[in-house]
């Protein structure tokens, strides 16, 4: 394994980036936390884009962890 404490970083930013995400599809603009950009108090509307957006940011991070999980090279 190359480096075990980016491993571990990758998969918590990869599973937080999933929650976010989540939380994005799941809650509209009106009842999203007060600090998440797009958050406006009685919008009735979901905001699809930041939820993908997440979701790729995620991806993203499982990747980077995956690779990071190879052997050293010689």
């Amino acid at each position: 394994m190359k480096n075990k404490t980016q491993v571990i970083l990758g998969v918590i930013l990869g599973v937080a980036f999933f929650v976010i995400g989540y939380i994005y599809l799941s809650h509209t603009a009106g009842n999203l936390p007060h600090f998440f950009p797009g958050y406006k108090e009685g919008y009735e509307h979901v905001h699809a884009k930041h939820a993908i957006a997440s979701f790729i940011v995620g991806i993203a991070c499982f990747i980077y962890a995956w690779f990071q999980s190879g052997p050293k090279q010689k």
